[in-house]
């Protein structure tokens, strides 16, 4: 059987002309802390960014596997103190807080597929060393991995296009 990936391993060119993948797939861990997640009362953080921009905070918290909507806020709170030093989830630091958002987002239960450096005991030096990015996935592809996905409520709608349910993304609303 062959199946249609939704993500491309990125490669390089050698001296030689051959080509090589510079990321392989990655199932995060025990080794999730060492690659940017806090864990927190047994769940693994982290915060996202929009593919197409770079922000200075989070548009976007995954959480590896399908947890319970009220764990993924307290987590992604611990994740906004521990690595922003700021832990109201209704701004952003140094917003105005005249302009406080009262509602916090529905969490989705997805998958995605984790794809990092290949050489991450033995860094090599070039610029993908200690990087790693995830692609929104069905549970049927090859490698997809459970994770819990909330938007940081300051943020655009858009920004972090976590997978909507309600138009047949392959996600259900976290309880």
């Amino acid at each position: 059987m062959t199946t249609t990936a939704l993500y491309k391993i990125e490669t390089s060119e050698g001296d030689d002309g051959t080509t090589h993948p510079v990321e392989q797939l990655w199932t995060p861990g025990e080794d999730a802390v060492e690659n940017g997640f806090v864990a927190h009362r047994g769940l693994y953080v982290t915060g996202i960014d929009d593919a197409a921009e770079d922000h200075l905070y989070p548009v976007a918290f995954l959480v590896l596997g399908h947890q319970r909507w009220a764990d993924i806020i307290e987590a992604a709170a611990a994740y906004m103190a521990r690595v922003h030093g700021w832990r109201n989830l209704h701004l952003y630091p140094g917003d105005d807080p005249s302009v406080l958002i009262p509602l916090i987002p529905r969490a989705v239960h997805t998958h995605g597929v984790f794809l990092r450096h290949p050489h991450p005991a033995h860094a090599c030096a070039c610029e993908w060393d200690d990087t790693w990015r995830m692609v929104w996935a069905p549970n049927t592809e090859p490698g997809a991995v459970p994770v819990t996905a909330l938007r940081h409520p300051a943020a655009m709608v858009a920004a972090a296009g976590i997978p909507n349910p309600d138009d047949g993304a392959p996600a259900s609303w976290a309880a």
